[in-house]
């Protein structure tokens, strides 16, 4: 699918800012429309990520969570970092293992924990999967200039710099 297919679907498409009407705060339409766009092109790359290496997103976040920490990361942190149950991490990590991409190997540190690293296999399907990604964003996002999309980089920052205090502020009283 190339970008004017989504570009097309998303205009065919019934997604979250249906609901919105002309009475709906400014604020409400932006998150909808920030939500909406982030959900469509998560779609594309899970479908690209399934049609072209048969891999599923979840599996593929995984393995690069790995590819940033060669000494492997537990099963807890890794379930932190992606935001998913420690039984998400065990179902995927099962399915890495018995297709040779990772490896559980006792922790140095806990030899009742476990650590999960890629395998030689792993890191070279990552680096090839991570590759034609990155280019696949770069397609999805083509339509922005880099101008563009340094100003929505720098706005989207601020508003998770305010999110991050204000949970901070949160946390505190």
């Amino acid at each position: 699918m190339n970008v004017q297919t989504v570009q097309s679907a998303a205009i065919d498409t019934i997604d979250l800012e249906t609901r919105l009407t002309q009475d709906h705060h400014q604020s409400l339409k932006l998150w909808l429309r920030m939500l909406s766009t982030t959900v469509m092109i998560e779609n594309e790359i899970r479908n690209r990520l399934r049609a072209e290496f048969d891999i599923t997103l979840p599996r593929f976040d995984l393995m690069a969570q790995l590819e940033r920490h060669p000494d492997g990361l537990r099963m807890g942190e890794l379930s932190k970092r992606m935001m998913v149950t420690g039984g998400n991490i065990t179902g995927i990590t099962d399915q890495l293992e018995q297709e040779g991409l990772v490896v559980r190997v006792t922790d140095k540190q806990d030899r009742r924990a476990y650590s999960v690293k890629l395998t030689p296999a792993g890191r070279k399907a990552f680096k090839t999967m991570a590759s034609v990604h990155e280019a696949w964003v770069a397609e999805l996002l083509a339509g922005l200039d880099p101008e563009q999309k340094n100003q929505m980089i720098s706005m989207l920052s601020s508003v998770k710099s305010d999110l991050s205090a204000g949970n901070k502020h949160n946390e505190s009283e």
